[in-house]
């Protein structure tokens, strides 16, 4: 029989597979078969978005974050990339016999602070200990939910030619800033996860602009595999420029020392959306606006060509494809 791997909770190509062959096909409905970062759903007399997330981050503590602060961004994340604006969260703790309970207290102020800076409330939860050696330290569970003007409508279905792709920030901080700690690396400049609530940010964007489509925040699988998830349903393909997609030099060297590929690095707190052309300066101007937006950058198109395809154009003007992540060359780090 086969066995389920660390490949399967990668974001990518497997991971795809076992939704659509698995989850799908036996849990399937409207809502779900969607596959967005939340359900949205309509009430008599408004419509609500409802995500959930699991959190297994090793190490727990990292440059720029823990898994407390990682727990809350990242549901609100969900909530905020649907167009939401994130009110409630559940929180589940599934504790090791023998943690240590100053870490624990860590973890839960973290989670406070970003709640409260985020502007939502922890509302119910549920705490479970399990036997030594069955949960590696502390699994976070959270759940979100989030109120969306009834005359907002995203989705790929709104997806068309021409349409720009645009950027929130550098990519690939987060999961260089995991690996580096959990393996121990020493880089000649500190890489920090920009693990972040976004959903201030976005919702000012939204706020002010009709031109918004889509929106998606890249986490595990990094901008790749979003970007292939976009095209797998739809009649068109997209092309990146490399030249404008935002790269730190940190993880920049990191990647070229490692052999990684930014674009297939996870963020925690970096959204891309895509825009009528119309948009695009006002949606950049917005994001700039935002301590988490001021290097939003626009870094590629929607194109009737290259159809169910991802390519990127290079610094030396030549064309390559971005295929789906098909393997996990760094788990945990979500």
């Amino acid at each position: 029989m086969e066995l389920i791997t660390l490949a399967h909770g990668s974001g990518g190509r497997i991971t795809q597979e076992i939704i659509q062959n698995l989850f799908f096909r036996y849990l399937g409905n409207p809502l779900l078969n969607r596959a967005d970062d939340a359900a949205v759903f309509s009430t008599s007399s408004r419509d609500i978005a409802f995500t959930t997330d699991s959190f297994v981050v090793q190490p727990l503590f990292f440059p720029g974050g823990d898994i407390g602060k990682l727990s809350v961004c990242g549901t609100v994340n969900d909530l905020a990339v649907c167009g939401a604006q994130p009110q409630y969260i559940s929180c589940g703790f599934i504790i090791e016999e023998g943690f240590v309970q100053a870490e624990l207290i860590r973890i839960v102020k973290s989670m406070a602070y970003w709640a409260k800076k985020a502007g939502v409330k922890i509302v119910t939860g549920d705490t479970k200990v399990v036997e030594k050696g069955a949960a590696d330290g502390l699994f976070i569970n959270t759940s979100g939910l989030g109120v969306r003007r009834r005359n907002l409508s995203l989705g790929i279905d709104k997806i068309r030619p021409g349409d720009k792709i645009i950027l929130s920030g550098a990519i690939g901080e987060h999961g260089i800033a995991v690996l580096s700690k959990r393996k121990g690396l020493a880089f000649e400049s500190e890489i920090k996860s920009d693990c972040a609530p976004l959903n201030k940010m976005l919702i000012n964007v939204l706020d002010n602009t009709t031109g918004v489509k889509f929106m998606r925040d890249a986490t595990r699988g990094g901008v790749a595999t979003v970007l292939n998830e976009m095209v797998l349903t739809g009649d068109f393909g997209i092309l990146l420029r490399e030249k404008e997609i935002p790269v730190s030099e940190g993880v920049r060297a990191a990647c070229e020392l490692l052999g990684l590929d930014p674009l297939y690095i996870a963020n925690e707190g970096k959204a891309l959306l895509v825009v009528e052309p119309s948009s695009e300066e006002q949606v950049l101007k917005l994001l700039r606006q935002s301590e988490y937006g001021r290097k939003a950058r626009a870094v590629g198109e929607v194109t009737k060509d290259l159809a169910n395809k991802v390519c990127l154009t290079t610094a030396y003007g030549a064309r390559r494809i971005i295929e789906m992540l098909s393997a996990e060359p760094m788990p945990r780090i979500c």
